[in-house]
């Protein structure tokens, strides 16, 4: 019996808005960093921890998305993937809180951060739908996998 197939692909609105969620998000902490009354070297290890906690959340997404149907990471990297998260969300928000500034400008960045956080993940899962759907159709020359 043929199996069929429902490709369900994100709409164009949709796929600008993630963008633009994520590019918002981005300028957010930006300007947050920037703009932050402190030290310098406050701005560098905030700007630091932000980009830190970007990328072990892309790794993360990425790592959730590639194990979701069947193991094919190592648990020794699925553990170092979960500990470098934490380990960027924990010393980013303890460098924030020990900062000297305003509670309005913690207020600030810490919604700039979890907006960042969320956007990674809703940016990751776009693209990542969009590259399967391509491989289901055959589109793009990636990696095939068999479908059954």
């Amino acid at each position: 019996m043929s199996q069929k197939y429902l490709i369900r692909r994100d709409t164009s609105t949709w796929t600008i808005q993630v963008w633009l969620s994520f590019a918002l998000a981005v300028t957010a902490c930006v300007i947050g960093v920037w703009n932050m009354p402190s030290q310098d070297l406050d701005r560098a290890f905030l700007a630091i921890g932000f980009c830190f906690c970007l990328f072990a959340s892309f790794t993360l997404a990425k790592m959730i998305r590639d194990n979701r149907d069947e193991k094919v990471d190592t648990a020794a990297w699925v553990m170092t993937v979960w500990v470098g998260f934490a380990i960027a969300v924990s010393l980013t928000a303890w460098g924030l809180f020990r900062m000297a500034i305003g509670d309005w400008e913690k207020a600030y960045m810490v919604l700039a951060w979890l907006f960042l956080l969320t956007t990674v993940f809703t940016l990751a899962k776009l693209i990542r739908d969009k590259q399967e759907a391509d491989l289901v159709e055959g589109i793009g020359g990636g990696e095939s996998r068999a479908i059954d």
